[in-house]
């Protein structure tokens, strides 16, 4: 998500820090700025923008000479695009550079306000400042240990203090950070790239380990307080694969990052076991008043949105109608008060579903946006926004911003269900329990990425190719097709299993590929004769199905197993599988991966 750097050595801090978070561009961010540390004083100094704002800002400010500090390039989780909202945050005392949420920051600012601590930004990094601020006995390892104690969530902090000037702390949960050494001067990083000019030489910091940088030595301290000795890695990427975190393709890597996304989107959005949008300003009992629901998006956020109308119509009984956002302007939809428009846009910025929320405003309707770019012009327009966090998306093909949209769906259907009374708290709270299940077991889809490499060899001179499904397979179908269309550029299509013989069932012959989702029980039986219809046509079929179903071994030719949930949350896992699919055909044929032919990560234009 967002970059980290901090330095502590002989050459001027300020130069190696813009130097390290150039290295971190790829990632995305909206905002970056730096402290250092200066004879017991802290100089701070950040801006909107991009990194270049920060260089012209501290040539006309004057460059600090100083030769410690931290860096940080934002990518906005908490709270809008803006000077204030950039990092470092800084006290007195401390300044903190952070990625990750802190989960609990609400009761925390509540506590420390309490206290008297005012607060000028929207973020949960300033409550993480301050919180240490608050405890700071002189110690920073003791601290800083108090501190984490504290907190819920996922965190890498790299924090100077103003009255140990030489040196920086570092400690980190969920969210990556290394310590790197080198030659009288040592740094800290939140990716590899970010040290590759100056040294190779890095140590890997573990769960809630803390790390105390000088430019002499580096000490890295237990969660107890002991001294750990840990063995010192070398980097043997280049810059470019370093950025890609060692995987071949953007792509791969953003499909491995599902599981934090989707935990860094749901947790901190679960409350006494319920789903709660109080930290995205929903204010409770909003769903209850509405009666009709119309959500809005284009390709892969479409499907999101196919998803989310079966869910809210199963869970909460309230018609739900999805439109694709350049039909929607032009088929003069019917909209009241009562009605509520959710628009999905991983960038904020898609050109039709913008016109589409405008369209809405216009009607008086209150809009709900689910967005993966703060301060996006969606973001800015809707009346409420739903932030996903899936950090910055860089192959052009969506994956877990597919995903983390999804659980956004999941969480509202829960919700409005138990605003409308439709199902009991207890119900909600199990349901919120198979989600945050669903999340953790995508873990074991991915381990499925070999078998499916090896499956999909038959694959690299394909022309054709047919998902089928029924019910949530259908739109999990629709997605697996589109991944495999946009970056494969083999023809293939996804149909409901039961539309097949209505005519598309004619192009069916000998050797064509099917794959057939069937992850649904109670449909099964229905999807098994649908199956037989096709491999009685000659069609190659893999299944893809739960762990433990029951399936004739002459109803498929190969089958892939994805681990048994609830049928209700099968999509979250299902996805991953399709989307490797999608991959490795795409890297067989020798396709531009990251990014496919006549696509843009952002349609901007109508």
């Amino acid at each position: 998500m967002c970059g980290i750097v901090g330095y502590t050595g002989s050459k001027n801090a300020v130069d190696v820090l813009l130097d390290g978070l150039s290295s971190l561009e790829y990632r995305g961010y909206d905002s970056a700025g730096i402290s250092v540390v200066c004879g017991e004083k802290l100089t701070t100094i950040k801006t909107k923008g991009r990194l270049q704002n920060l260089a012209d800002l501290i040539k006309e400010q004057g460059k600090p000479q100083c030769h410690c500090g931290i860096g940080h390039t934002r990518w906005a989780t908490h709270g809008e695009p803006s000077d204030l909202n950039a990092h470092p945050h800084v006290t007195e005392k401390l300044s903190l550079v952070h990625n990750g949420i802190i989960e609990n920051y609400q009761q925390i600012k509540g506590k420390l306000l309490s206290q008297g601590y005012e607060f000028s930004s929207q973020t949960d990094t300033e409550c993480a400042a301050k919180l240490i601020d608050s405890l700071y006995s002189g110690d920073p390892m003791d601290t800083i240990r108090k501190a984490i104690s504290q907190m819920e969530g996922s965190y890498a902090f790299g924090i100077v203090f103003a009255d140990h000037p030489d040196k920086i702390y570092a400690v980190r949960q969920g969210s990556p950070l290394i310590v790197a050494k080198g030659e009288g001067e040592n740094f800290i990083a939140s990716d590899v790239p970010a040290i590759l000019k100056y040294t190779r030489q890095y140590y890997l910091i573990e769960e809630k380990e803390i790390a105390e940088v000088s430019a002499q030595e580096i000490n890295i301290y237990s969660p107890e307080g002991e001294k750990v000795q840990k063995p010192l890695l070398t980097a043997s990427w280049t810059v470019e694969q370093a950025q890609k975190g060692g995987y071949d393709h953007f792509m791969l890597k953003e499909i491995y990052e599902q599981p934090r996304a989707l935990r860094d989107t749901v947790h901190p959005r679960i409350s006494d076991g319920l789903p709660s949008f109080e930290m995205d300003d929903v204010p409770e009992g909003f769903f209850k008043r509405f009666e009709k629901i119309s959500i809005v998006a284009c390709g892969t956020a479409m499907h999101a949105g196919m998803l989310g109308k079966a869910l809210i119509e199963k869970l909460a009984r309230i018609p739900v109608e999805t439109d694709i956002a350049s039909e929607f302007r032009y088929r003069n939809p019917i909209m009241d008060k009562t009605t509520l428009v959710i628009v999905i846009s991983q960038s904020g910025e898609t050109a039709d579903t913008l016109a589409a929320l405008r369209l809405a405003k216009q009607h008086g309707v209150t809009t709900l946006a689910i967005v993966n770019v703060t301060g996006s012009s969606i973001a800015r327009e809707a009346d409420y926004i739903i932030h996903t966090y899936a950090g910055p998306e860089i192959a052009v093909a969506s994956t877990k911003a597919y995903s983390v949209q999804l659980s956004v769906m999941y969480m509202i259907a829960i919700k409005m269900a138990l605003a409308k009374q439709e199902i009991t708290t207890n119900q909600a709270r199990e349901l919120t329990s198979s989600l945050m299940h669903a999340i953790e077991t995508t873990e074991k889809s991915i381990l499925l990425d070999e078998q499916i490499k090896a499956y999909i060899k038959r694959y690299e001179n394909l022309n054709d190719l047919f998902f089928l499904g029924r019910g949530l397979d259908y739109a999990l179908g629709l997605e697996g097709s589109l991944k495999l269309k946009e970056i494969s550029y083999i023809h293939c299509e996804a149909y409901a299993a039961g539309e097949l013989k209505h005519g598309t069932i004619s192009l069916i012959t000998d050797g064509v590929p099917v794959v057939a989702l069937a992850t649904q029980e109670i449909l099964l039986p229905k999807m098994v004769s649908n199956i037989r219809e096709v491999r009685s046509r000659g069609a190659d079929v893999l299944l893809i199905c739960k762990k433990g179903m029951r399936i004739d071994r002459d109803v498929y030719g190969e089958k892939l197993e994805l681990p048994a949930i609830d049928d209700l949350f099968m999509p979250i896992v299902g996805v991953i599988p399709l989307q490797l699919i999608a991959y490795h055909t795409a890297v067989l044929r020798g396709c531009d991966v990251d990014k496919p032919r006549n696509l843009a990560k952002s349609v901007t234009v109508e």
